[in-house]
């Protein structure tokens, strides 16, 4: 299976992307689902369920979204990872933590995805409770989600890219 940057989910339609998370998470048998098998899943194994609520959300399961996907295994692959092709975003407390890590004037470089952790092992949730930019239960969640997106994107991944602007 073919591993492929981050920047390349960007490409990715959001209604694609929600489908290819759909069907990883039903496909979850322990190994990595590829750009083929989730052709496969969409044309000969997509439960009723998953069809019709994919269909409210989207315009055409069968025409828009299968071409998109075509078109993503024509470039990248048939073993291509499908999980790289899933764009992902921070939740709004993680935005907002993040946010105050890039408005840090003492910072040179980017933030990356590990300088975010740090900087939440230093104290920053509690800071941002404390100001009422969190609720208390939101801080909770921050290290898990951070910690998530490390182990699927790497710690050198920036901060930036995934932020969720609502």
């Amino acid at each position: 299976m073919i591993r492929n940057p981050i920047d390349i989910a960007t490409r990715v339609s959001p209604e694609l992307s929600s489908l290819i998370e759909t069907i990883i998470s039903q496909l979850d048998g322990g190994e990595p689902v590829t750009l083929a098998g989730v052709r496969s899943f969409i044309k000969h194994d997509m439960p009723v369920e998953i069809d019709e609520t994919e269909r409210m959300h989207h315009f055409d399961v069968d025409e828009s979204i299968t071409d998109e996907l075509d078109d993503l295994i024509e470039q990248f692959g048939e073993s291509a990872a499908a999980m790289d092709f899933i764009y992902a975003f921070a939740s709004e407390p993680l935005s907002r933590a993040i946010e105050e890590v890039l408005d840090d004037e003492n910072r040179e470089n980017p933030p990356t995805l590990d300088d975010v952790r740090e900087a939440l092992l230093n104290g920053l949730g509690g800071n941002l409770v404390g100001e009422g930019v969190l609720e208390d239960d939101e801080e909770y969640m921050l290290m898990p989600e951070i910690d998530e997106l490390i182990d699927h994107y790497g710690s050198d991944a920036l901060a930036e890219d995934f932020l969720r602007y609502e």
